[in-house]
């Protein structure tokens, strides 16, 4: 596995299934992504600061959260059932009640910014109801 990293964030790229993923966080938050190899080979050049890299990771596709930020209840949400198989490098943060299917589902389908799921979490709720 290759990794590139800068403060907020980590990236790899794992030659033996040719994915690329990253992690982004900072207080409160913590992000999983997938990621294309034309962000992966973006990341950590002089021309971007790691807000920016954080920016261009989340051009990827979101594949779960964790807030803990004070706001609330601090809560997880699994928008992709396999991140753990996606990631298994990274050292995951849940620190609340993770959404119910239905829940993301209906975030997914709302959200603009998780648009990159709708097609898997569709697949996966036709699976469930069937």
């Amino acid at each position: 596995m290759q990794f590139k990293k800068g403060l907020g964030w980590k990236a790899c790229y794992d030659e033996k299934t040719g994915r690329y993923t990253a992690e982004t966080g900072g207080p409160g938050l913590y992000n999983l992504w997938e990621i294309t190899a034309e962000i992966f080979d973006r990341l950590g050049s002089k021309d971007l600061d790691n807000f920016q890299c954080q920016c261009l990771i989340s051009d990827g596709r979101h594949l779960y959260m964790d807030v803990n930020d004070r706001c609330g209840p601090p809560y997880t949400v699994i928008l992709d059932d396999d991140y753990k198989t996606l990631c298994p490098w990274a050292d995951i943060i849940s620190s609340g009640k993770v959404w119910d299917a239905d829940a993301t589902d209906a975030a997914v389908e709302v959200l603009e910014s998780e648009k990159k799921n709708r097609a898997q979490r569709r697949e996966k709720r036709k699976r469930r109801e069937s």
